[in-house]
C-alpha cells in the first residue's frame, strides 16, 4: 500500500531522476491538505456505522427489489453481507483519503471483489449506487464538521464507482 509520497519517490527513483518542480508541487498539495484529510477520516470513522446503516436504507428504498424474494439482498444473511461490503468500501475509502492514493483500493478492494462478485453473480449497479450514496453522506458530514478544504473527498468513491462500472460483471 502506497501513499502519494511513496508513489512519487518510487516513480522518480525508477527513472533515476531528482524530484522536479511537478513533484514538489504534488508534495506541497498533498501535505497542504494533510490536516483536512486526517480530519475527514476522523469524521468517517466516528460516523461509519450510521453512514453504512443510512446508506443501506436509502439504497433499499431506491431499489426495493434487492430485498424482495429473489433479490440479491434477500434473506438476513445476504442483507448483512451487503451492509458488510458497504462498510468495507467506506473503510478503505477512508484509508485512501489519508494516503492520497488509490493504490489501497486496487490492492485491497477492487481486485478481490471483482472475482468474488463475478462468481456470485452480484449485480454491479446497486454496488455503485451504494458507494455514491455513501460519498454524498460523507461530503455532508465533513462539511457539517467545518472542514473546508475537501477537494479530495470525491477521489476514492469516484475511483471505486468508475472501476466497478468499467468491469463486465
Amino acid at each position: 500500500m502506497r501513499d502519494v509520497v511513496t508513489g512519487l519517490i518510487e516513480n522518480y527513483d525508477l527513472k533515476g531522476q531528482y524530484l522536479d518542480r511537478n513533484a514538489v508541487e504534488a508534495l506541497k498539495d498533498y501535505f497542504g491538505s494533510g490536516v483536512a484529510r486526517v480530519q475527514a477520516a476522523g469524521v468517517v470513522n466516528a460516523n461509519a456505522a450510521a453512514i453504512v446503516r443510512q446508506a443501506g436504507s436509502k439504497l433499499f428504498e431506491e431499489l426495493p427489489e434487492l430485498i424482495r424474494p429473489g433479490g440479491n439482498a434477500y434473506t438476513t444473511r445476504r442483507f448483512a453481507a451487503c451492509l458488510r461490503d458497504m462498510d468495507y468500501y467506506l473503510r478503505y475509502a477512508s484509508y485512501a483519503l489519508v494516503a492520497g492514493s488509490m493504490d489501497v483500493l486496487d490492492e485491497r478492494v477492487l481486485q478481490g471483489l471483482r472475482e468474488t462478485y463475478n462468481s456470485l453473480g452480484v449485480p454491479i449497479a446497486p454496488t455503485v449506487r451504494g458507494i455514491q450514496i455513501m460519498k454524498d453522506m460523507v461530503k455532508d458530514l465533513v462539511a457539517a464538521a467545518g472542514i473546508e478544504d475537501v477537494a479530495f473527498l470525491d477521489q476514492p468513491f469516484d475511483y471505486m464507482t468508475r472501476e466497478f462500472s468499467e468491469q463486465d460483471l
